[in-house]
């Protein structure tokens, strides 16, 4: 007999666009993970769960979880998922995995969070993990998306990092946000482009005062679309940055489980 998945309880839900969402739930007693890892969760579909890995995007030391979600109009999951309501109950695994960890890294200066869509998810909960800061001088927050709207999710996040008493005093300067969209002109405080592109032309260096990447400086953690991991890898590569896993720590990282 297969065994049951626990199921948590839906708190809060936040739509930030058409095809973007965030949800909070319960955190299960004893549930334990490293910030920016996954867990399997999902709904009952015909009789069967159907399960999907989620990046937890909130902090480890969170009462709650927190995801963030694109709405995919006819996904098996996201379909249904996009409709959750609080009080709603939804499965999850009790255990969480994955790369995007400090672990996985080797000691550095500089703590690159590179993403593009909800690849920022993760990163929302390293960017509000202590440990972060104990361990990195510098750490750049870097998002890519189509449109100013699909950027809010991120910037609401850096707000209410700003804005926390105990996180804001620890962080200080050293937390640096760099938005940038691809399809309609940027607004306050935001590029245009890919952020591979900007790395390729050395604006990102310039706008977040650092130097191009270095393999005795530079750590990086990638999350995103296929395209997007690929061509970062490459530039970490050619900076000649290696890469790292939970085993073998290298310096630079990327989440293989979202990669189709």
């Amino acid at each position: 007999m297969a065994a049951v998945i626990p199921t948590e309880t839906v708190l809060s839900t936040h739509h930030y666009t058409d095809d973007l969402f965030s949800f909070k739930t319960t955190r299960p007693s004893g549930f334990r993970f490293r910030s920016g890892e996954f867990a399997m969760l999902g709904l009952m579909n015909e009789g069967k769960p159907l399960l999907r890995a989620y990046s937890i995007a909130s902090p480890n030391w969170a009462d709650e979880l927190e995801f963030y979600s694109i709405k995919v109009p006819n996904g098996p999951l996201t379909s249904r998922l996009q409709h959750i309501k609080p009080g709603d109950e939804i499965l999850l695994r009790p255990k969480a995995t994955g790369t995007l960890i400090h672990d996985a890294l080797i000691p550095g200066r500089n703590l690159w969070l590179i993403s593009s869509g909800t690849g920022i998810a993760p990163f929302t909960s390293v960017a509000r993990d202590p440990e972060t800061y104990e361990r990195f001088e510098k750490v750049i927050l870097v998002q890519t998306c189509r449109q100013m709207a699909e950027l809010q999710y991120g910037i609401d996040i850096v707000d209410e990092i700003r804005r926390d008493e105990m996180l804001s005093e620890l962080v200080g300067d050293r937390l640096h946000h760099v938005a940038t969209v691809t399809r309609e002109e940027p607004g306050p405080n935001t590029l245009v482009g890919r952020c591979t592109d900007l790395v390729r032309s050395g604006d990102l260096f310039e706008v977040t005062g650092t130097a191009p990447w270095s393999p005795d400086t530079d750590r990086v953690m990638i999350c995103g679309s296929t395209a997007m991991l690929n061509d970062t890898k490459d530039l970490c590569e050619a900076a000649g940055l290696d890469e790292g896993s939970v085993s073998r720590p290298g310096r630079y990282v990327i989440e293989k489980a979202f990669v189709g």
